[in-house]
């Protein structure tokens, strides 16, 4: 009990660390650029106090849970050396992760409104709803799909670079056939996937998967899945929006 309360007084103190400058630049425009006089400084105190104690304690609980628990699953799946119980995991992992992202949900939610609101969609609750979840289911399959293409890479010793370029190039040419105002929200859509479920998960799995693999490197192997899960909600809400009319 002594040593996990040192220990996550260090991610106090260290989350504190992190949080100083973002603190310092607000308050300096505020007082010193804007000259206004701040407001509920007591409850914006507590505010700032919950943020660090939420941050330490999220932290503590990946290095505790969710990091070696990715792990075990990768290395447990990998030593059983079946494939498709593997494919089906990691694209479970990343289904199941996304479509519990908040952040994922806020934008999707956001997006439905505007859309409605600019009379793309109809502007009652059932058909906002609807996109919302339409969208958000979207965004969950194709980072599932990442994540196969991602474990796939690592266990055929594929070079990333050229999967991202390729990536990217389909990115491009969608681009030019989407409607314009899927665009933006396809774009966002790579950001808020990558969040703080599904991150902790699938860097996990990807480092233990490459642990334990005769060849493959940790450093080297192990990490680039984050990209593949950034890179193909891009192009799954591209061709959504084509498919939709948006």
């Amino acid at each position: 009990m002594p040593t996990e309360l040192i220990a996550m007084g260090r991610l106090v103190i260290g989350t504190l660390r992190d949080l100083a400058p973002i603190v310092l630049v607000v308050a300096f425009f505020e007082i010193v650029v804007l000259q206004q006089q701040v407001d509920n400084l007591g409850t914006i105190a507590i505010g700032l106090m919950f943020v660090m104690l939420g941050l330490a304690i999220f932290i503590r609980g990946l290095e505790m849970a969710l990091f070696p628990l990715g792990e075990t699953l990768a290395a447990a799946f990998a030593k059983k050396g079946s494939l498709i119980w593997l494919m089906l995991f990691s694209f479970g992992l990343g289904f199941g992760t996304t479509v519990a992202e908040p952040a994922l949900i806020a934008v999707a939610n956001e997006a439905a409104e505007v859309m409605a609101k600019g009379g793309a969609i109809d502007d009652d609750e059932v058909t906002r709803d609807g996109y919302s979840t339409a969208l958000r289911y979207t965004v969950a399959v194709s980072v599932g799909v990442s994540l196969i293409i991602g474990v796939t890479r690592i266990l055929l010793g594929w070079s990333i670079q050229y999967l991202i370029v390729a990536g990217y190039l389909g990115v491009v040419v969608l681009t030019a056939f989407a409607p314009a105002n899927i665009i933006g929200i396809a774009y966002d859509s790579g950001g808020v996937t990558t969040s703080t479920i599904t991150v902790p998960l699938v860097t996990a799995l990807g480092v233990g998967l490459a642990s334990v693999i005769k060849g493959r490197n940790p450093m080297i192997d192990g990490f680039g899945l984050i990209a593949f899960a950034s890179l193909l909600p891009i192009l799954f809400v591209l061709m959504f929006g084509i498919v939709v009319g948006a």
